[in-house]
């Protein structure tokens, strides 16, 4: 179904996954900005292979986690990382009518469904009935859009005002939006966008994780949100 398919450009056989493994304290990092939102029934969208939903497993006030994943290539690494979570292999379009949740994840998903605010549509129905949460990370700024991300698949980069809007047509209630990584905002915008860059060092990932992104998270989280960042965030209730 053309409207939860993702993008056909994507080429690489594992996408961020590899670099994301080293990207621990950015992984957590994510899941504490949506933890006050995460309780109850919670669906993962995009689950790949479950780096993202080992973390939200930790938290307190999750009852259930659903891993929603459409590409059979994942499915075997997310069942054996995680045997004890419910996997659904598909897409929002798959799940029964019946299903409800209070909360819905998806973090660097939406950038690779080109019918982005039909998916938004299927999410606040999922949600609706418990006034749920919808939690979403994805990649910022259009004038970052680079030769990687066709490669990834992405259909594009998310400024503030457009995910706000797509949201609120979709029916949400918008809680709080904000840029995230104002540092990476820069790393790629210069080893991808100028440097014209197509693969992650994963060197460099681990060396960014471990001594600059917990310093700029913690100004960011402190201080005050960044005019700009690598990734957008948002939150919004059904």
């Amino acid at each position: 179904m053309m409207t939860t398919e993702h993008n056909a450009t994507a080429e690489t056989e594992d996408f961020e996954f590899a670099a994301l493994s080293e990207a621990v304290n950015y992984r957590h990092a994510i899941v504490r900005e949506f933890k006050p939102f995460l309780k109850g029934r919670v669906l993962e969208v995009g689950a790949g292979i479950g780096q993202t939903s080992s973390a939200i497993l930790g938290l307190d006030g999750v009852d259930e986690l659903v891993g929603l994943e459409p590409d059979e290539r994942f499915h075997q690494g997310f069942e054996s990382a995680l045997p004890e979570v419910r996997l659904i292999k598909g897409t929002t379009a798959d799940l029964e009518a019946a299903e409800e949740f209070d909360a819905a994840v998806m973090v660097n998903v939406l950038e690779h469904i080109e019918h982005d605010k039909e998916e938004l549509v299927r999410l606040r129905g999922l949600l609706a009935a418990r006034s749920g949460f919808l939690c979403i990370l994805v990649p910022a700024r259009q004038e970052l859009y680079s030769r990687l991300d066709a490669h990834f698949g992405h259909f594009r980069r998310y400024g503030r005002r457009e995910l706000r809007s797509k949201l609120e047509a979709a029916g949400f209630t918008m809680n709080s939006i904000f840029y995230f990584n104002l540092a990476g905002y820069f790393a790629w915008g210069l080893r991808y966008k100028l440097l014209r860059g197509m693969s992650f060092d994963v060197g460099q990932v681990r060396l960014f994780d471990r001594k600059i992104f917990p310093l700029v998270n913690r100004l960011e989280r402190g201080l005050c949100r960044p005019p700009v960042g690598q990734s957008l965030v948002a939150i919004a209730r059904a």
